[in-house]
């Protein structure tokens, strides 16, 4: 998100650490950011706690009012189970200031822009995701789109993807990206800045790793080589440093978003959070409570069947890939036909399989878990063991410009202090 404001150091407000040991173990479960904050809804739902009853009808209650897309149609609102069919939904961040915390600034101190913009992509079998997010400097077409006042905006040919939401709302965002990947997107939910600090508080901290000191004095954040457990305000400045990172482009603050959503996932999928009733719920009232839905996601039961369909895929099989992109003038452009190559697999269902790097902000994990292999029975007589088979890779084996993790995935973020700054 935008980083023009430079809030007083954060230091180590409400920052805890935790032991190596601690870390999660990898778990056969679904992801994301939004949608595995729509399955704690799913979890209020169906769980046999007490409080399921009164937390479902306060968490209906807080859904704000729903945005209208251009291709939403009035069909029945699904059952308490898995959606049908596959499911492609756009999750957008704001950085407008309007209703949000004065730390943050005025409410005219910036534009509605969306900063943060990503695709998620459920299969149609529900064996696979994918949260595919697109640089905010990327320049793009964008169609012509209905004014919330009346009449319709002008299409433009190229502008940058972030100026779509102050153009014409959540509504244009989607259309933009509907044009720009030839998919059809019937969800969306944007967020702002108290949302993702809800979210993150509600499951009591997400663990993150900084292999290099984060240094960056427009979001107040510094920290320490080592493992961090990140809440509220702190967690929400570490996914908007870029400064302190990386190369300090837009481009590596996505990778360190892709890390942050990793261990998300993996702190949702736990015992600990889905064995508590009041973790649960809270997370299901940060998403309704601090998120715009469009019409179409606007429901509890809608959230939940999302949920459901998400909640026995693999990580290893939850692929969050940055759209492969190079430098122009002023910003970024799509990079074919590795672009369109990935949006047709996509388009046609099949799992995506990564071939390039994590990305220059971050680096794998050198303590990340790992399985234990099994140790052999103790035998006097020796047992022949076939040659291994060669397995391929599931799916379309995406371009090496494709950066991105799995959110089986372990990696660390790729500090800056200010001198490597300059």
């Amino acid at each position: 998100m935008s980083d023009q404001l430079r809030p007083r150091r954060a230091g180590s407000k409400n920052l805890k650490t935790v032991a190596r040991h601690g870390r999660l173990k990898k778990s056969n479960a679904a992801v994301t950011v939004a949608k595995f904050i729509a399955g704690s809804v799913a979890v209020v739902l169906v769980s046999g706690f007490s409080v399921a009853a009164i937390a479902t009808y306060d968490v209906a209650v807080s859904v704000q009012p729903g945005v209208h897309l251009a291709n939403e149609s009035d069909g029945p609102v699904p059952s308490i189970g898995a959606i049908d069919g596959g499911v492609n939904m756009l999750i957008v961040g704001s950085d407008s200031r309007v209703g949000q915390d004065a730390a943050f600034g005025p409410k005219d101190s910036t534009g509605d822009l969306n900063d943060v913009t990503m695709l998620l992509h459920i299969s149609e079998d529900h064996s696979n995701a994918s949260v595919i997010s697109f640089p905010r400097d990327m320049f793009v077409s964008i169609p012509s789109c209905p004014n919330p006042k009346g009449g319709s905006f002008n299409a433009m040919s190229s502008q940058k993807i972030n100026t779509t939401l102050s153009y014409g709302g959540l509504a244009c965002t989607v259309l933009t990206v509907e044009k720009l990947t030839g998919l059809s997107i019937p969800f969306a939910a944007e967020a702002q800045f108290s949302g993702v600090m809800s979210m993150s508080s509600a499951v009591g901290g997400v663990p993150v790793c900084v292999a290099e000191r984060i240094e960056d004095e427009y979001t107040g954040t510094f920290l320490d080589p080592g493992e961090h457990l990140l809440e509220g305000y702190e967690a929400l400045q570490f996914l908007r440093t870029r400064h302190g990172l990386g190369d300090g482009s837009d481009l590596t603050r996505i990778n360190n978003q892709q890390l942050f959503m990793s261990s998300l996932v993996r702190t949702i999928q736990s015992a600990d959070t889905l064995s508590d009733p009041t973790k649960v719920y809270a997370l299901a009232k940060a998403v309704t409570a601090n998120m715009r839905l469009s019409e179409s996601l606007n429901s509890v039961t809608t959230l939940a069947s999302i949920a459901v369909a998400l909640k026995d895929i693999n990580l290893n099989q939850v692929v969050f890939a940055q759209v492969p992109t190079g430098n122009v003038t002023g910003g970024v452009k799509a990079i074919q036909p590795a672009f369109d190559d990935l949006f047709a697999a996509v388009a046609a269902d099949e799992p995506l399989t990564l071939s390039g790097t994590t990305g220059r902000g971050t680096v794998a994990d050198p303590n990340a878990p790992v399985d234990a292999a099994p140790v052999p029975a103790a035998t006097d007589v020796p047992v022949a063991t076939e040659a291994p088979v060669a397995t391929e890779a599931p799916g379309v084996v995406l371009s090496d410009s494709v950066t991105g993790q799995t959110a089986g995935d372990y990696t660390c973020t790729a500090g800056r202090t200010l001198r490597e700054q300059g």
